[in-house]
């Protein structure tokens, strides 16, 4: 019989992406990989959109200014089946590792912002879209649907995760917790480096509150994972001389306990990789007050209805002839 609390090791990786350029970002990926395994995390957890980098132009171009950038972000996009999501699998079995990393995977003509789960064998064994890009992310990425709202069962525990802003969606967030969440994966961009942007004072502490709350409210522990900017990123979108309107650095990360305690960081601005070892018997000793999805739940009053079906734009349904045996005749 397996230990009923077990332990486990896991890793927040605070960094800057190389800016739109895929293959560089693969090779940091994997270096980051490789260290957080050697010394000693099972789960490795990657901001938003790591590979090719957060489209920051959204928020300080106008979409006719950022015609050449997105063409270059969706060149540099990654497909799941591709030689980079096969780099960054094979430093996850090198390095004995599960890995969630932030992407914009590239479908055809159409982008998503996704979160990748891969296990230690190198196996892509999981994947959410957001479900809702929020404001101008809309002119860059396509919406997810309820397949992708799915928790991950793995060897270190149920694994589920938010991207952004989808942590203020409530429903959404009680849809992993209904199906036993135990480690949630939270990404985000640094917009609290986007000096000119009227939220950026106050983005680390909607961070902060938005994973300290689904902690205690889902009774989970949270990997909070931001990314932070570096001076090639506000060079290549003219800002070097504009510290009005970005700046280096960035970010809140932390990794955080069932009850909402800190239990590693919070960090800032600067590129590092957070580590604390998570005891599950935490998870108990919160639940024994407030199990949301179970004894605290109050379904006579308040019901969630999900649909976790994907949603597809074309239906096919089979043709016949019409003189075919139940056909009703013509005219």
């Amino acid at each position: 019989m397996g230990d009923p609390y077990p332990r486990v090791n896991v890793a927040a990786v605070h960094a800057a992406s190389p800016f739109l350029d895929r293959d560089a970002g693969v090779a940091k990926a994997c270096r980051l990989i490789a260290e957080a395994g050697a010394n000693g995390a099972q789960l490795v957890v990657f901001p938003e959109t790591f590979l090719p980098g957060y489209p920051f132009w959204i928020w300080t171009h106008t979409p006719a200014m950022s015609g050449e950038l997105f063409l270059r972000f969706h060149a540099n996009s990654v497909e799941l089946r591709s030689p980079a999501m096969a780099a960054i699998g094979a430093a996850a079995q090198q390095a004995g590792c599960h890995v969630v990393i932030g992407i914009s995977e590239r479908d055809g003509a159409t982008l998503y912002n996704t979160l990748v789960y891969i296990d230690d064998k190198g196996e892509i064994i999981g994947r959410h879209r957001k479900l809702q890009p929020t404001n101008v992310e809309r002119t860059v990425w396509g919406r997810g649907d309820g397949s992708d709202l799915r928790i991950i069962e793995t060897a270190l525990g149920k694994l589920g995760g938010l991207i952004c802003w989808e942590h203020a969606m409530d429903l959404a967030r009680y849809a992993l917790t209904s199906q036993g969440e135990q480690i949630h994966i939270a990404a985000w961009p640094a917009i609290s480096a986007l000096t000119h942007d009227p939220s950026s004072g106050v983005f680390d502490n909607l961070t902060e509150a938005a994973a300290r709350h689904h902690a205690a409210a889902g009774q989970c522990f949270v990997i909070n994972a931001q990314s932070c900017i570096d001076a090639e990123t506000v060079a290549a979108l003219g800002f070097t001389d504009r510290p009005e309107m970005m700046r280096e650095g960035g970010g809140w990360s932390a990794i955080i306990g069932p009850s909402g305690r800190l239990i590693a960081g919070p960090h800032r601005d600067t590129e590092t990789i957070l580590y604390a070892e998570l005891d599950f018997a935490e998870i108990i000793g919160f639940k024994y007050v407030s199990d949301t999805a179970g004894h605290y739940a109050r379904p006579d009053v308040l019901r969630l209805h999900v649909d976790y079906r994907p949603q597809a734009n074309v239906v096919a349904e089979r043709l016949t002839h019409p003189d075919e045996p139940g056909q009703a005749p013509a005219g």
